[in-house]
């Protein structure tokens, strides 16, 4: 008999499950006094540590390379840091009948973090995409946005993000920008070492964003945030999430074919354009909004596992357009030398799996 399976639009990401067993754990057992000390501190070395290898994997080279395709890099930077923000702002019309003030605080900072690297190379890669360009289009995304979302965020959230002041930006430079620099110096001697171990060095990635988010729904549960959302207020979020998404793939979709770019670039364009990074963001809102980060935190989480859902489904179709076959076939056969060299790039970051990022 054969055994039942998922269907394979249907990504069920482990690491969510991950997640809302953090969550559960920290409204059952939430840190306080000391141990909620001791668990931030850890949390932000951990964070310190991912954005540092991060900064190691890196190739200077490849981003230099990539400084080439400027116009695509601009467009997916436009997407995140200004289409993503003008539909947040739109949304404000929803508070208060769809969206509560709290909600709606972390449906615009949702707007407002940077594009993922993981995902976006991964369903880029599925679909035959431009996947150098998704590499180096994730990675100055999160770079930029290391300056660009506490920035925005203290402009278009105002008080709503209380712990935001001078020290606050200061923090997320020396938790995130400084650490990924240090890598990025110190690529020569431990890229090597990290390219060996990726697979128990992933486990760095997952189970720092994890103490983060033990750190922030503990604080959130001794504070008593969770006492003001509903499972109403909830599908209500879910609903207006899924459309940002669809005008977002749409905009990035349509809005690249008018810009004059070919298929595989509008490809990298829709990926990395068109997602949020829950690894930077979940940093940079327990900074930002203190004992709220927990509700604030909210729409990013259901928008990372929206995101990954939906984008395996497109990444699917797009892989059986006639160009994709016709690339694959060029993979199989003997193609020119150049036509190999960028199969066997494809073919690398095809081992990346969609996660968080």
């Amino acid at each position: 008999m054969k055994r039942p399976s998922w269907p394979s639009w249907m990504p069920i990401d482990p690491y969510i499950a991950a997640l809302l067993g953090t969550v559960g754990l920290a409204a059952l057992l939430p840190a306080r006094g000391t141990a909620a000390d001791v668990a931030s501190g850890v949390s932000t070395a951990a964070v310190a540590l991912l954005f540092f290898l991060y900064g190691a994997r890196l190739s200077t080279r490849e981003a230099m390379d990539g400084l080439r395709h400027w116009r695509l890099h601009l467009t997916v930077l436009l997407c995140t840091f200004a289409a993503f923000p003008l539909l947040g702002l739109a949304a404000k019309g929803l508070v208060p009948y769809v969206l509560t003030p709290a909600l709606y605080s972390g449906l615009l900072f949702l707007t407002l973090v940077p594009s993922t690297i993981q995902s976006s190379i991964a369903f880029t890669s599925m679909a035959r995409g431009n996947v150098p360009a998704a590499i180096c289009a994730g990675s100055f995304s999160s770079l930029a946005g290391i300056v660009l979302t506490p920035l925005l965020a203290a402009w278009l959230l105002g008080n709503s993000a209380g712990g935001f002041s001078a020290d606050s930006l200061l923090k997320i430079v020396l938790q995130l920008l400084v650490p990924f620099l240090a890598g990025q110096s110190l690529r020569r001697w431990v890229g090597s070492f990290i390219a060996r171990n990726k697979k128990v060095l992933s486990f760095v990635d997952r189970g720092s964003i994890l103490l983060v988010v033990y750190t922030a729904f503990s604080q959130g549960m001794v504070e008593g945030v969770w006492n003001q959302i509903t499972p109403a207020r909830l599908g209500a979020l879910l609903g207006v999430e899924a459309v940002l998404l669809a005008v977002m793939l749409s905009l990035t979709w349509y809005g690249a074919k008018r810009l004059g770019f070919g298929r595989a670039d509008r490809i990298a364009i829709q990926f990395a354009g068109s997602k949020k990074s829950l690894a930077a963001g979940l940093p940079m809102a327990s900074v930002l909004f203190g004992a709220q980060a927990s509700l604030a935190v909210l729409p990013l989480m259901l928008f990372h596992q929206m995101q990954l859902m939906v984008g395996a489904v497109i990444a699917k179709r797009r892989s059986h357009d006639p160009e994709a076959v016709e690339a694959r076939a060029v993979d199989a056969g003997a193609g020119p030398v150049s036509s190999r060299a960028g199969s066997a790039a494809t073919r690398t970051a095809a081992g990346t799996a969609p996660r968080s990022g």
